[in-house]
């Protein structure tokens, strides 16, 4: 008589559970990090824009406020942990901040808009996959204060 062996799952349960957390949590994993590296560069443009904004509109002098401008975006990245390389535009009030760019003026009643841009690339993806990655904008729209004393 022969003997017959009997083949048992025990065990297998375990390694398939193993398996298919690594297939299923590592993608999950990277798209949660991928998320909050576009979210955390959303943030600090849009509050980049709106502390530039502010800044512009309580400055002293023209002059005053380009460096304030500078000033107050490169903190607002650096909160956020990121090089200061966002670039900041004026544009009209009310259009697109691909519209010309306009030099602001420091007077009361003044309206305009100040665009902060930034791209972000993708955690651990080649820039030759991305190109220049998730462009990030913010935008605020400035009102100058009518009854502002200006100094010109």
């Amino acid at each position: 008589m022969k003997r017959r062996q009997c083949v048992s799952d025990e065990g297998n349960a375990v390694v398939e559970f193993v398996f298919l957390a690594i297939v299923v949590m590592v993608p999950l994993v990277y798209l949660i990090a991928a998320v909050a590296t576009v979210q955390r560069n959303t943030l600090a443009v849009t509050q980049a824009a709106r502390d530039a904004g502010r800044a512009f509109a309580t400055s002293e002098s023209a002059a005053a406020a380009r460096r304030r401008v500078s000033a107050a975006v490169r903190l607002a990245l650096t909160d956020q942990g990121l090089p200061d390389d966002a670039t900041v535009r004026f544009v009209r009030s009310g259009s697109d901040c691909s519209d010309p760019a306009i030099t602001p003026a420091l007077v009361p009643g003044a309206e305009f808009t100040v665009c902060v841009t930034r791209c972000v690339g993708l955690p651990a993806v080649p820039s030759v996959l991305t190109g220049r990655g998730i462009r990030a904008v913010g935008v605020y729209t400035v009102h100058v204060d009518d009854f502002r004393q200006a100094n010109r």
